[in-house]
């Protein structure tokens, strides 16, 4: 009898990792697409993504390179003070979007040329992505917002 229990302990207990392991494959399998890491222009720059790798890239918009195209085509330069990636973006970009303020867009590398699917922009004049936020700190270009009246990583 004490044998039977112990063996369908076992059993139960195999059953139980087995199942944890399908579920987390399954995890794993629905969030593939939906998993974008973020880049700052300097790690663009040394490390180029692979052409459509899909990936999120921050910083500033540099001033003097916003140049609106035909149609909703907008294209301008990204910069966290050490590197410049070229940005490309069609669609209706966020009301508060603008040169000399933070921004974080996805999409991919083509050519050289990051296309953006998507642009997100600070919501407030004491807003910045923390993400951007962080990569200027690492770059050591971030200002307090003291100081300055309206970089806030929080």
């Amino acid at each position: 009898m004490k044998g039977l229990k112990k063996k369908r302990r076992i059993q139960i207990i195999l059953l139980a990792f087995v199942a944890l392991g399908l579920s987390t494959a399954l995890i794993g399998y629905a969030m593939r697409d939906g998993i974008n890491f973020f880049r700052s222009p300097s790690q663009v720059a040394e490390h180029a993504p692979a052409e459509g790798e899909v990936f999120r890239i921050g910083g500033l918009v540099e001033e003097g390179s916003l140049v609106r195209g035909q149609g909703e085509t907008v294209t301008f330069r990204v910069t966290d003070t050490n590197a410049t990636v070229p940005v490309a973006y069609t669609g209706v970009l966020p009301d508060l979007f603008g040169e000399g303020q933070g921004m974080v867009g996805t999409g991919s590398m083509q050519n050289g040329t990051f296309v953006a699917t998507e642009i997100l922009a600070k919501h407030d004049e004491k807003y910045m992505p923390a993400e951007v936020v962080d990569a200027l700190k690492a770059q050591g270009v971030y200002k307090d917002p003291a100081a300055n009246g309206g970089l806030n990583g929080s």
